[in-house]
């Protein structure tokens, strides 16, 4: 929290519209001539990668879909211009049609902290994988032959398989993009 006077807020918005609330609420305020009342306004997103038709896909999603943080002065006129934006639903209240609830200086360290630490971090693997699956192989000399999961190695993202060759069961390791659900 800054030493201006400033608090944090929750606003609602259209789920999917939040870049865009962004930016609306950036350009009226300084059309307005406001911008010293709003300081950030923050979308907490996560980076995930996903495995799709064999091939590693970065996507960054929204974490709180629809909803997005505000840090301002709501004196005069600044609420109801934001409220009346595109896209913006309004602000959480403690009871409906109430005035706009500051968050409580824990949730906002708790925000800011995960903010900060997503982006230190590298991107988080979701792992489409299960030990004791059955994969088909797509690459590779073993390519379509069917292999069961023995071991996933998150880090190397590198599963152990054991593939079925002339009767015996034969491990290989492979990579998460050499394989894919049957």
């Amino acid at each position: 929290m800054s030493d201006s006077g400033m608090k944090w807020y929750v606003l609602r918005t259209v789920s999917g519209q939040e870049h865009k609330t962004k930016t609306y609420i950036e350009k009226e305020m300084a059309h307005a001539g406001m911008s010293d009342l709003v300081g950030r306004v923050v979308i907490p997103m996560e980076k995930v990668v996903q495995v799709r038709n064999g091939k590693k896909v970065i996507k960054e999603k929204t974490k709180t879909p629809g909803y997005m943080y505000v840090e301002a002065t709501l004196t005069g006129e600044v609420g109801h211009m934001i409220k009346n934006l595109p896209n913006v639903i309004g602000f959480l209240a403690n009871i409906k049609g109430g005035d706009p609830s500051p968050m409580r200086a824990a949730e906002v360290a708790r925000l800011l902290g995960q903010v900060d630490q997503e982006a230190e971090n590298a991107a988080m693997l979701m792992i489409p994988f299960t030990v004791g699956e059955t994969v088909k192989v797509i690459n590779g000399p073993f390519s379509t032959f069917d292999a069961t999961i023995e071991k996933i190695n998150e880090e190397k993202q590198k599963l152990e398989v054991t593939v079925k060759i002339f009767g015996r069961k034969t491990p290989v390791e492979l990579g998460f993009t050499e394989v894919e659900k049957l």
